[in-house]
C-alpha cells in the first residue's frame, strides 16, 4: 500500500511534519540572517499601508530586475494552478514544461541581479544556485517516471523557490515593498 492512499489529504500536498520542520528552519534561517534589522524593519511595515503599485517606481528598475519579476510572478501563479491541477494529463505536461522555463529565466535572470550587495552576488543568490542545481534533477525524475522524487523536488521548488523567496521580496525597504507600500 503507497503512502498517498494511506493519508492523501496530507501526502497529495506535502504538508506533514517533515514539511513544517522544514518551514519552521526556514523561519530560523530569515530570523538569523535579518539579525538587529528585525525591530526596524518592523516599525516600517506598521507606518506602511497598501497601495496600488507604482508602476513609476517598476519603470525606474533595471531590465534584469523587470524581466525577473515578471517571469517569476507568472511561473508563481502556473505553479499554483500546477499545484491543484491534476497529474499525469497532457496540461500538466504542456504546464509543466512552461513552469520550468519560468523558473530557469527567473533564476537566470536573478543572477544579472546584484544592486543588493554593490555589484557582487548576495546570500539570496545561494537560492538561484539551489533551484539551477535541483531543477534539472525534478525534469530527470518525472522523465524515468519516479513520482515521488519528481513531486518533492517540484513542490520543494515551488514553495522554496518561490514563496520564501516571495517573502523575502517584500521586506520593508525593498522594490516590491516600495512599490506597494512605499
Amino acid at each position: 500500500m503507497s503512502l498517498v492512499s494511506q493519508t492523501p489529504a496530507r501526502r497529495e500536498f506535502g504538508f506533514g511534519p517533515r514539511f513544517a520542520a522544514g518551514m519552521a528552519i526556514v523561519a530560523l534561517v530569515i530570523a538569523v540572517a535579518l539579525g538587529g534589522l528585525w525591530r526596524p524593519l518592523f516599525a516600517l511595515a506598521m507606518k506602511s499601508r497598501l497601495h496600488a503599485p507604482d508602476m513609476a517606481l517598476f519603470d525606474r528598475l533595471s531590465p534584469a530586475i523587470k524581466v525577473h519579476v515578471l517571469v517569476a510572478v507568472a511561473a508563481l501563479v502556473l505553479g499554483g494552478v500546477l499545484m491543484t491541477a491534476r497529474k499525469g494529463r497532457v496540461f500538466h505536461r504542456v504546464a509543466g514544461w512552461t513552469w520550468v522555463g519560468l523558473v530557469g529565466v527567473t533564476a537566470g535572470s536573478s543572477l544579472l541581479i546584484t544592486s543588493l550587495n554593490h555589484g557582487k552576488w548576495s546570500l539570496l543568490h545561494l537560492f538561484t544556485a539551489w533551484v539551477l542545481l535541483i531543477l534539472p534533477l525534478g525534469v530527470i525524475w518525472a522523465k524515468r517516471h519516479d513520482v515521488a522524487r519528481h513531486r518533492r523536488t517540484m513542490m520543494g521548488l515551488f514553495y522554496g523557490g518561490f514563496a520564501i523567496n516571495f517573502f523575502i521580496a517584500f521586506l520593508p525597504g525593498r522594490a516590491l515593498w516600495q512599490m506597494f507600500f512605499g
